[in-house]
């Protein structure tokens, strides 16, 4: 019995089809009701199903006042606040092609980004690091700031442009293998196949008040935060103070929430003081972004007595394998494939014996994978036998469908809900002087917890306060190094390839 799960075919999306209009379907049948919710700040901001529709399509019209066309690329400099998610929806509403980013990202990062994307338009937030208005200076890129972008809200609204659903809807970046970020490529269809994660995992209904702990402009919170409630005609609950754990305990409860959705960490921190949580409404929880320990899923449950259903996925393809409340996960496992998706475990060769360790693919057929990378003629890498696409995680499958997660196959490491690869992490390191070689890798600090620890070799060791200053300036917050080790040399194989277990071996030896 080979490691194969298909079933049955998934729905077919319609021919004529746009992003955003079925992201908010439910404005014509429940225009009154609300969408979202903003708390935690001195007022509670709600919005209805109308009122969210009409600003979305004001602000589509808006940028194409602006002189902007169907196809154009619009990058996204936003932080956490509202306009993310209208810019987003308003861009793709009209055909544009919106790309957000992290708002963590260094002015050198997005630099990057901008060389490798020339947009036609930045909508820049100036609290957010960004060459956004030197760029436009030398170049057609136009820079939309907040006060525009908000007076666009109050024009008449434009019509959605639909089309084929296989088009381009927008692009996220993702760590690559080589060290270089990738622009990940979807379709408006991908929105549709998150219906298959509607009865495998969220399990969200009409009646639903979901509060996803991450910022807007994540694609965790975008489409389980947002997009998720929204096209099941639910609320979405957005909190405006990020990371304030003894907040979110507050929200869980005072805002009646039935769905709480966070990265493992979130739900690590709110367990730290080991106070029962009375949630009443509380439905159950949802995890992704990284693997979660068994030990963590049973100590929310101990402590608030509703389950947690975790998700697997990664940016190509959003979630494809999980537990839900019809199907929970075994001990030790991801969960399996959802209703409509066609999974396997593969080798070179394709689907491999049920039992056998191999790589998580997913078919390059699935309605939710991308079009494939910018700049690489949009073909899918990474195919096993013309039909698999390989997600470079490891796994095993049972006879059921039930997936166990064995690492990655590769050195990219998980840092708070992100991929990243350590050979970005490693490139910025050597710009610093005398850092000497340097590797870097993932080091369990304490069970369960991982920090990235970067090894070196110089002379002597670095003034951490002045190089974690240093990295500041040229990495994203969630990419830099937790610690800096010493080391005399760097473990190489044969081939002179830095062999990071043995660093991990080293830190857990020395520790």
């Amino acid at each position: 019995m080979l490691s194969l799960f298909d079933k049955g075919p998934p729905p077919s999306c319609p021919p004529q089809f746009n992003l955003a209009a079925y992201g908010l379907r439910h404005s014509t049948e429940t225009p009154a009701k609300t969408a979202l919710e903003l708390v935690g700040g001195p007022h509670q901001i709600i919005w209805s199903y109308r009122q969210l529709e009409q600003a979305v399509l004001a602000t589509g019209a808006g940028l194409l006042d602006r002189g902007l066309r169907p196809g154009d690329l619009v990058l996204l400099r936003l932080g956490h606040s509202v306009d993310f998610p209208l810019s987003f929806l308003g861009a793709i509403a009209v055909g544009l092609v919106p790309v957000p980013c992290a708002a963590q990202l260094t002015e050198v990062e997005t630099a990057k980004i901008i060389h490798d994307l020339a947009p036609a338009a930045i909508i820049h937030d100036p609290k957010i690091a960004c060459l956004a208005t030197e760029h436009a200076a030398n170049t057609a890129c136009q820079t939309i700031d907040l006060a525009a972008l908000r007076d666009m809200r109050h024009a008449p609204p434009a019509a959605y442009l639909y089309g084929d659903p296989n088009r381009l809807a927008y692009i996220v970046y993702t760590s690559g293998t080589s060290g270089t970020p990738r622009a990940v490529m979807h379709a408006h269809r991908v929105i549709w196949a998150r219906q298959m994660m509607g009865p495998d995992w969220t399990d969200i209904h009409s009646t639903d008040r979901l509060l996803h702990a991450g910022a807007f402009n994540w694609t965790y919170t975008l489409g389980t935060g947002l997009l998720d409630p929204w096209r099941c005609g639910a609320t979405a609950i957005i909190s405006e103070t990020l990371g304030d754990v003894a907040s979110l305990r507050q929200l869980l409860d005072q805002h009646e929430i039935t769905i709480f959705a966070a990265a493992p960490g979130v739900f690590r921190k709110i367990l730290t003081d080991e106070t029962i949580l009375k949630l009443p409404k509380l439905r159950h929880a949802l995890s992704a972004g990284e693997k979660m320990p068994d030990t963590l899923q049973n100590a929310w449950r101990a402590t608030t007595g509703c389950p947690v259903y975790e998700a697997y996925g990664m940016s190509e393809c959003s979630t494809f394998i999980s537990a839900s409340p019809a199907h929970p996960a075994r001990p030790g496992t991801l969960g399996r494939p959802q209703t409509g998706r066609r999974v396997a475990i593969v080798d070179a060769d394709g689907p491999v014996a049920v039992g056998t360790k191999g790589m998580i693919a997913v078919s390059r057929h699935d309605q939710g994978l991308m079009l494939g990378y910018r700049h690489e003629n949009g073909a899918l890498r990474r195919l096993v036998a013309d039909e698999w696409f390989v997600t470079g995680d490891q796994g095993i499958m049972d006879q059921d469908g039930q997936i166990e997660y064995c690492g990655r196959a590769d050195d990219i490491m998980t840092a708070g809900g992100y991929r990243v690869s350590p050979l970005e992490v490693e490139s910025a390191l050597r710009l610093y002087p005398n850092i000497g070689d340097v590797a870097v890798t993932e080091v369990e600090v304490k069970p369960q917890v991982f920090v990235i620890a970067a090894f070196h070799t110089g002379a002597a060791d670095l003034d951490h306060v002045v190089v974690k200053r240093f990295v500041k300036t040229q990495l994203a917050q969630y990419k830099q190094p937790r610690l800096y080790i010493h080391i005399c040399r760097l473990p190489t194989g044969p081939n002179n390839k830095i062999m990071r277990h043995k660093l991990r071996d080293y830190y857990k030896a020395s520790a």
